[in-house]
């Protein structure tokens, strides 16, 4: 099954769409997918008063509040209109997490036709409800959520309209850049085990080693941050990936989806060619006369494994010799 890879641009262009048609291009570039970026309102998402995240104020300027920072980031409804036409014309999905009603209603009238849902707004129900409604296929991403917690917004999702079989949830972990040792990946699995939906992941640590594990696991979905340059300046650049890493992530993804493989344990084409070459044939281990008794003492295995196989051993011993045989000769009955 191949899996649908976003490059979260999120908000690393910056506030300008130029950087964000040169993110489009390395998601095209790398391989990705979908390209998701953020659509917000600050008015409608935070007050003026919300303090940053700590991760947020380490890297952005300690002077401005996350009001401030996050008005720097909008795009406007008009940037996204371009930023659809611009993805469309070069063949990639276009992406955005919906902050705000507003935001759901912007994405909604400009066909947008998955919905992300962050971490943040797992609990905000009647946010939950107004993205169920519109009866379209949901990504919801689950960090700093308990079991109950995303069962809760499953239910309102699927009440509101939405079938289960159109929801991937995603594990994730809402630190930036995640710790290792806080990954936890196996509760993705618990989470497919326990609703009996699609899963996925959604990586914040700095290296690419674990969304590629995700796979492995059976993730249908991995989403990750990129920017153009990780010393940009911005609330995300540092815990994401620079170009070069996200096209050896993507290409690592792809290469674990074939080396997956269909699950049958049986030859492949490729290696049936050695199949004779080092398994191994009964064969003489000294001279033996016609008429002589196979035994374990005048006879042995060696390679090619063009005779008769030593899974024959026990049948073979005993049965007298149909003819002279030389040492190493392939045994014939």
């Amino acid at each position: 099954m191949k899996t649908f890879i976003i490059a979260e641009a999120g908000v690393n262009h910056n506030g300008s769409i130029d950087i964000a048609k040169k993110l489009i291009d390395v998601a095209i570039e790398a391989g990705a997918d979908a390209v998701k970026f953020q659509t917000f309102k600050t008015e409608k998402l935070v007050s003026k008063s919300a303090p940053k995240a700590q991760y947020q104020s380490e890297i952005t300027d300690k002077r401005t509040s996350q009001f401030e920072m996050l008005k720097r980031l909008e795009l406007s409804p008009n940037d996204h209109g371009k930023l659809i036409d611009f993805c469309r014309g070069k063949g990639i999905i276009f992406l955005s997490t919906p902050f705000d009603f507003e935001s759901i209603d912007l994405l909604d009238s400009l066909g947008v036709e998955i919905f992300k849902i962050p971490s943040g707004e797992i609990t905000n129900l009647p946010y939950l409800r107004e993205i169920g409604l519109l009866k379209k296929k949901i990504i919801m991403s689950t960090g700093m959520a308990n079991l109950k917690e995303i069962r809760d917004a499953l239910n309102i999702l699927i009440e509101a309209g939405t079938k289960k079989k159109d929801i991937t949830i995603l594990h994730a972990n809402t630190e930036y850049p995640t710790p290792i040792e806080d990954v936890n990946l196996s509760a993705m699995l618990t989470i497919k085990k326990t609703f009996k939906v699609n899963v996925g992941y959604s990586d914040h640590t700095l290296g690419i080693e674990v969304p590629i594990a995700a796979v492995a696991l059976g993730a249908t979905v991995i989403e990750k941050h990129f920017t153009l340059d990780k010393n940009m300046k911005g609330p995300d650049h540092k815990a994401s990936l620079e170009p070069y890493e996200l096209i050896t992530m993507i290409k690592a993804i792809r290469n674990i989806e074939k080396a997956l493989g269909n699950g049958i344990k049986s030859p492949s084409a490729s290696e049936l060619k050695n199949k004779p070459i080092v398994r191994k044939s009964i064969v003489a281990a000294k001279n033996i006369k016609k008429g002589e008794l196979l035994s374990e003492e005048n006879i042995t295995t060696k390679r090619p494994g063009t005779g008769i196989s030593p899974m024959q051993w026990d049948k073979i011993i005993g049965i007298k010799a149909k003819r002279d045989f030389e040492e190493d000769e392939l045994i014939e009955i």
